[in-house]
């Protein structure tokens, strides 16, 4: 009779114990918010939960001294109560009484271990992570209960662990924090992406949101050597002839040269000049002032003023007061929807990834933007803003076509300059099996056909296309087979950022409608395509489940095997 009654306390303990674990579990896992919304439609259940989470360090003390009361329950009186139970079978086995007493107590050990162990931890533990809201609301009574009961050995067993965290200058909570860090959603909108429960297109548009504030002028900029620009001595049939040229709207005015810049001229204004006075008026009788913001400006506030403002573009200066290149509102929205196409824009796949694994990406790549698109570490640095920059401080002088980096086993090849701009990186993950080496020349083979046929034409390109061209003092930049300007604002307003075009025009500078023929800083053109390439679209990857990440530069290490 005994044994019995010994049997059942000890299976109402290990139910306590379940519920202990259950509502420990569940007040931690469950989504505040969630609770909050099922209080304000009337659940009781839910007001009580939404209570307990308000003292959610003085509950989880009270599940804990629950959870250990309830343990030495068992011990203290199910597992002799086993052990008793066990005496009968392991003498009729032949074991001596001393004998049979030890395995008795140790199988009685081992069966009440594993069953506070199953029914008394994982099963609650399980059944709350699943259900966290539902365990939480039909639990919370008992802990709660329970808790205020055993207050004042709670508090006291408490105030004594604070006073100990509190030497070592750590400030107890009494409740989680239900706020979160950019960092923190930024990881939670990747993992709900990964997961199915949310869009890959509203993840990624939320985690360009949340990286918005990280950025600044000079990272989404158009730099100096890609505006066009026009001198304010011009006349304006000048600023009409360049919109024809390259259909951009809006270009900077320059002074005596590129660092003085003087204002902005839009080409409505310079239209609504009599045509018989366009030749001799001169483009600073109708340029606006210009706006200046320094390079380091994060882009919340710059948007701001953009948008307090009314304007469109604004130049960017560094720390000496010189141009450093100009920003618009597009490239801000830009940073939050990703590329915005029109109908003076060439689509180019801003990343190519060929048979063999490599991937082809512009050398004007942000690092964190190569990892997003290839899903492969790429080394962040401050001395460094894109691909060609991270060449360009491993090597410790301008890369050449052909110049290798290699770092935590990824290679960057440099596959094309453009003058003193890295123009295309190869870059290769690592791989499995056979040697770079070896992948590098099954490459070249795979690709070889294919770059033969474009080769006369990429070259009948360059001649045709990449002529001295300047309009003023205007900031130009040197390619292959001469000086050509470089790029600016876009024909709707936006400020044209650097990139290549399309598959006919390897070098990305056939100068027909002026933004687009730099393209975007992140395109990748289409030369050397081959069967079996992929065009990756950056709006459909999925978004990563972390921040970018900070690598160091300092493993690198970089080869040059001269111009290929």
């Amino acid at each position: 009779m005994i044994q019995a009654l010994l049997l059942v306390l000890g299976v109402l303990l290990l139910a306590g114990c379940g519920l202990f674990v259950a509502a420990e579990f569940a007040l931690v896992t469950v989504d505040r918010s969630s609770v909050e919304r099922a209080a304000q439609r009337g659940d009781r259940a839910a007001r009580g939960t939404l209570t307990a989470l308000r003292t959610l360090s003085t509950q989880l003390s009270g599940a804990q001294l629950g959870i250990t009361l309830t343990n030495l329950g068992i011990g203290y009186l199910a597992q002799p109560a086993i052990a008793e139970l066990l005496d009968g079978p392991a003498a009729t086995l032949g074991a001596s009484e001393k004998l049979a007493d030890t395995l008795s107590v140790a199988l009685a050990l081992v069966i009440a271990t594993a069953l506070t162990m199953v029914f008394g931890e994982l099963v609650p533990k399980n059944l709350a992570l699943a259900r966290p809201l539902g365990t939480a609301k039909a639990t919370q009574r008992f802990q709660r209960g329970f808790t205020r009961a055993t207050h004042p050995v709670i508090r006291f067993l408490n105030g004594a662990a604070n006073l100990l965290l509190g030497r070592f200058g750590i400030t107890p909570r009494e409740e989680l924090a239900s706020a979160r860090s950019a960092q923190e959603l930024f990881s939670l909108v990747g993992r709900s992406a990964e997961h199915g429960a949310l869009a890959r297109e509203t993840a990624t548009l939320v985690q360009r949101s949340l990286l918005f504030g990280d950025r600044t002028a000079q990272d989404v900029m158009t730099p100096r050597v890609r505006m066009r620009s026009i001198s304010a001595d011009e006349p304006i049939s000048a600023v009409i002839a360049l919109t024809r040229r390259t259909g951009h709207s809006r270009f900077p005015v320059l002074g005596e040269d590129s660092d003085d810049v003087v204002g902005l001229v839009h080409i409505k204004h310079a239209v609504a000049v009599p045509e018989e006075a366009r030749t001799i008026t001169p483009v600073r009788s109708v340029m606006a002032p210009a706006v200046t913001v320094p390079s380091g400006m994060p882009l919340e506030p710059l948007l701001e003023q953009l948008r307090a403002g009314g304007l469109q573009m604004a130049i960017v200066v560094d720390e000496f007061g010189g141009t450093d290149g100009l920003v618009t509102a597009e490239d801000l929205i830009e940073e939050i929807v990703g590329d915005v196409v029109d109908e003076h824009d060439r689509v180019s796949p801003r990343a190519v990834r060929h048979r063999d694994g490599s991937w082809a990406l512009s050398g004007l790549l942000r690092p964190e933007e190569a990892e997003e698109l290839t899903g492969v570490p790429v080394p962040t640095d401050d001395a460094y803003q894109t691909l060609g920059g991270l060449m360009a401080a491993a090597l410790g002088r301008i890369p050449a076509a052909g110049d290798m980096v290699e770092t935590a086993g990824v290679r960057y090849t440099v596959e094309r300059m453009d003058g003193r701009r890295v123009d295309r990186v190869r870059l290769e993950p690592p791989t499995d099996g056979h040697s770079r080496r070896d992948r590098a020349d099954h490459s070249d083979r795979a690709d070889h056909s294919d770059r033969a046929d474009h080769s006369d034409r990429a070259d009948q390109a360059d001649r045709a296309d990449r002529g001295s061209e300047t309009t003023g003092p205007g900031h130009t930049e040197r390619g292959r087979g001469g000086a050509r300007p470089a790029d600016g604002p876009r024909p709707d307003g936006g400020g044209g950022r650097p990139g290549s075009a399309d598959p006919a025009d390897p070098a990305g500078q056939t100068g027909q409608t002026g933004y687009q023929e730099q393209g975007r800083p992140g395109d990748c053109d289409g030369d050397g395509l081959t069967e079996g390439d992929t065009v990756v679209d950056p709006r459909r990857a999925l978004p990563p489940a972390h921040p970018p990440r900070g690598h160091s530069r300092r493993n690198h290490t970089a080869t040059a095997e001269g111009r290929r």
